[in-house]
Parts: structure tokens; C-alpha cells; sequence
């Protein structure tokens, strides 16, 4: 008799970082007061964190068993972070870059940890006013998380184009829908990872690193995607910071239900076509650049496919999981996205119709903010905001 086959958890967590602006110039607010975070980690424990840069704040969800779960949990989170930012005259933004602030006068939290990754990278370091959202997807089973992370590496630029945020970098239109990861990449150890036979064999890589002192443990591995060093789970890394609440949420089932629907096909011994990195990362390339405009390539066709298309063959392939997680309808509403476009057209088109209205690229970009500071709340309701 055949022994049973588990099901990994799928369980969920996000975790999101936002920048912190001051309401009246618009721009970042370089030190924040001290009190203002140690009054979110009470409201929050445990879920809200200062990040590399002063400027930032990250928060984190609990692990969650559902789509809904998740959602309430982020969206507690940002009411608690805005209003207690609130109280200071700041507000946070869900963008994975400002439109104009400027790196250089940043500071970094003075934390040992921060400190070591300041004096290891040098500039590179203080160029990291970016923020990203991470999504955990519990995976129990070691070389499973592997083959699983080895599979879908071919969709992640389809959840990148789905979620840019960052087109502007110091007042600039950068003609990327993500810039972010053009600032992420100027660090080591980024980027799309290579495949694994094992978990084995990724140990031993990560193993030769941390005896060389090259790193101290395999979170100083910064891939578009990795087996968390933390949790037993895959953690996708790639993706902007979606301005929209619910936005995020689509981004989230659409991995975790990837994620389910290759293990359904490794029950039937189908594994999803390996591409090399040369492939998938011409694809990266095209999401960070285009977005959701122009395509990516379908490599099993080898032409260019409309984003749109793309993603329907995706939906139909999740449909099970979808129904599976009952998160039909957050999948769906991808379609969505593609139709009104993601933060970084809003932005763009929002800087461009300021413009046209005679205002100066100063106030355009001050208009920008204003609209991410509404935009980062649409979908938290008003009763859960912090006092």
C-alpha cells in the first residue's frame, strides 16, 4: 500500500516595509522620533520593526492559516503604523521608492546588526532607501522547499509586473516600473538564484560562504527568492511593495497557489520545465522595466506574450488551488490590476496630469505623495486605525 502523501501547510505570512514622509514637505523624514516606534511595538508586538534606514519602518504578520487571516493582520498594521505616525505629523507610503527624497543625508538605525551591514557594503548600503514586500509560504519538507523554489522561479517576474511601485529615484522618472531592484542590485548575493539538486547541496554552497567568513548565515542571501533562514518556509522577495492593500493580497495567493499547483504536478511526476537563468531573468529584466505593458516572453512559444494573456494561462492553471485556499476571487482580481495598471502608472500618470495642469515637476512630485499616502490606507477601515 502506498503511504500518504502530507500536504506542505501553505501557510502564509507578509511582511512589508513603508517609507516614512512628513506631511507638510512631502519629503522623507530623515530620524523619526524614538517614541514613535516604541508606541506601534506596543499596539503591535512583535509585528513592528525598524528597518536598515531610519527613515523605514517594516511590520510583519503572524502566521496565517487564510488569505482573510492575512489580509486583517496586514491591514491592523498599517492603521496602527499611520496612526501613530499620524501623531508626529508623518505618514508611511507603501512605494519601494520616494519620488524625490534624497539617499544621501539618510541614516541607518544604529543597531549592531545595521551597523556590520553599513560598514560591509559601504554605499551600496546607503543607497537602500527601498522597500519590498516578502511573502512566506510554509513549506515544511526541506528538499521540497528546494524543488518547489527551483520550479518557480520561471513565474516570479509575473508577480514582479504585477506589483511595481517605484519608477521615480530623486525626482527623476527612472523609464522603470520598478527601480528598486536596480538599487537592490547593486548589492551581492541579489538576484534570480540558481537551481539545486537538494537542500544538501544548497547547504554545502551556503556552507562554503559562511567558512570562508564571507557571510554569517544564509539571511545574508538577498535572492529574489530563498528558503527562509528563519522559518520552515519559501519566501518570495521579488516583488515591489503594491501600494493598494488588496493589491498585496493578490500578489500573495497568486504565489501560494503557484506554489500549490507545482506540487500538485510533482504527485504526478510532471515537473514544470527548468529554464535557465539567462531565460528567467530576461523576463526579470522586462517586469522591471515594462511592467505589465509589454509582455514577457513565453519561452515554450519563444515569442512575446501580452502580460494579460499571460496572466489568464496562470489563472487557469491556479484554479483548483484557488478554490483549494477559496481565494478565487483575490486571484481574479489580477485582472483587475492589468486593467487600471499598478502603483508605478498611477504615479506616472498622476506626476504627468500635474504637469498639465501648470504646476512645476516640485509640486507634481509632492502630488505623487499625497496620493500615495491616501493610496497606502484605500481598504483599511477607518475603526481599525490606531487611536
Amino acid at each position: 500500500m502506498e503511504a500518504a502523501v502530507t500536504e506542505p501547510s501553505f501557510t502564509l505570512g507578509l511582511e512589508e516595509e513603508y517609507l516614512l514622509v512628513d506631511r507638510g514637505t512631502r519629503d522623507i523624514v530623515q530620524s523619526p522620533p524614538d517614541e514613535m516606534l516604541e508606541a506601534c511595538q506596543e499596539q503591535a508586538p512583535g509585528r513592528i520593526h525598524p528597518e536598515f534606514l531610519r527613515c523605514q519602518i517594516e511590520v510583519g504578520t503572524p502566521v496565517c492559516e487564510t488569505l482573510a487571516e492575512a489580509r486583517a493582520e496586514l491591514a491592523t498594521l498599517r492603521a496602527t503604523v499611520a496612526g501613530v505616525a499620524g501623531r508626529y505629523g508623518l505618514a508611511p507610503i507603501a512605494a519601494s521608492t520616494h519620488p524625490f527624497a534624497a539617499w544621501e543625508p539618510q541614516k541607518h538605525t544604529n543597531r549592531d546588526r545595521y551597523n556590520m551591514l553599513a560598514r560591509d557594503l559601504g554605499a551600496p548600503a546607503r543607497r537602500l532607501m527601498i522597500c519590498g514586500m516578502h511573502v512566506h509560504i510554509g513549506v515544511e519538507d526541506d528538499d521540497l522547499r528546494i524543488d518547489l523554489m527551483n520550479q518557480v522561479r520561471y513565474f516570479l517576474p509575473h508577480l514582479l509586473a504585477l506589483s511595481t511601485s517605484s519608477p521615480f529615484w530623486r525626482g527623476r522618472d527612472m523609464e522603470r516600473r520598478s527601480y528598486r531592484l536596480s538599487v537592490w542590485h547593486e548589492l551581492p548575493r541579489t538576484g534570480m538564484p540558481a537551481g539545486f539538486q537538494s537542500y544538501g547541496e544548497y547547504q554545502s554552497h551556503v556552507a562554503v560562504l559562511v567558512n570562508a567568513g564571507v557571510i554569517e548565515d544564509a539571511s545574508k542571501l538577498w535572492w529574489d527568492i530563498r528558503p527562509s533562514s528563519r522559518f520552515p518556509t519559501l519566501e518570495m522577495r521579488i516583488t515591489d511593495i503594491c501600494t493598494r492593500l488588496d493589491d498585496a493580497v493578490t500578489v500573495a495567493a497568486l504565489y501560494r497557489c503557484l506554489l500549490r499547483m507545482l506540487w500538485r504536478l510533482k504527485l504526478r511526476n510532471v515537473t514544470w520545465r527548468p529554464y535557465k537563468n539567462l531565460l528567467i531573468e530576461e523576463n526579470r529584466w522586462r517586469a522591471q522595466r515594462y511592467g505589465l505593458d509589454s509582455g514577457l516572453v513565453d519561452f515554450g512559444q519563444g515569442r512575446i506574450v501580452p502580460y494579460a494573456d499571460l496572466l489568464d494561462e496562470i489563472i487557469e492553471l491556479t484554479r483548483e488551488d484557488a478554490e483549494h485556499f477559496g481565494c478565487t476571487a483575490e486571484v481574479e482580481r489580477a485582472r483587475e490590476i492589468v486593467a487600471r495598471g499598478t502603483s508605478a502608472h498611477r504615479q506616472i500618470e498622476i506626476f504627468q496630469a500635474a504637469l498639465a495642469d501648470g504646476a512645476d515637476e516640485d509640486e507634481a512630485l509632492r502630488r505623487v505623495v499625497d496620493w500615495l499616502v491616501e493610496e497606502t490606507m484605500v481598504g483599511v477601515a477607518a475603526d481599525e486605525r490606531a487611536a
